[in-house]
């Protein structure tokens, strides 16, 4: 039998306190504290490692004993991402109807294609460094696994965890061009192709 344990009944079966906030506010917290990176160990402490050393059985305990290793930290955590809120006051007292659209399109619009399409862009940047043509593949080319072609040159782009899938059964007869998500674009290792 699985019983689901919410987190209010958790506290409530360990007799912790579980405070109440205005709706909306946990999450704009949750969101400054993110930013802020107010919560960090080298904050906070190493939590996982601090309730190694922790010998007492309670909740009112284990706060007196936290407290007194890290005497500072929930002041510093606070500081830390009470200035991360007043700046997200700031940049909210500025969002307007068109500011909301404006980012509604970015998302909906531009990076949907961009996100979509971006193979196009990894087969014209390869092709601008080779100095030579691009073109996307046919759908017959892209049955057996062709993206596009880099001057002559067929190609497939697949994520970088691809390489991390040795077992499958596919095998792809062209170049392959790997590329890894990061913040703010793609990192794209185009092998051999350049």
């Amino acid at each position: 039998m699985k019983i689901k344990l919410r987190n209010e009944e958790v506290n409530k079966l360990l007799d912790i306190e579980t405070p109440e906030f205005p709706k909306y506010v946990a999450p704009l917290l949750n969101l400054a504290n993110q930013y802020a990176q107010g919560t960090r160990p080298k904050v906070v402490g190493q939590m996982s490692e601090l309730i190694q050393h922790f010998t007492g059985r309670t909740f009112g305990e284990w706060e007196k004993w936290y407290t007194k290793q890290k005497p500072e930290a929930i002041r510093n955590a606070t500081e830390k991402i009470l200035k991360t809120v007043e700046t997200l006051k700031t940049a909210i007292s500025q969002v307007d109807r068109p500011m909301v659209e404006k980012w509604v399109r970015d998302l909906v619009v531009l990076k949907t294609f961009a996100g979509l399409r971006f193979q196009k862009a990894i087969l014209k940047k390869g092709a601008d460094i080779k100095k030579t043509g691009y073109r996307l593949a046919e759908p017959e080319e892209e049955k057996i696994g062709i993206d596009g072609y880099i001057g002559e040159t067929p190609v497939s782009i697949k994520p970088d965890t691809y390489k991390a899938k040795a077992g499958l059964p596919e095998k792809i007869p062209t170049q392959m061009i790997t590329y890894l998500k990061v913040k703010g674009g793609v990192e794209v290792d185009y092998g051999e192709i350049l």
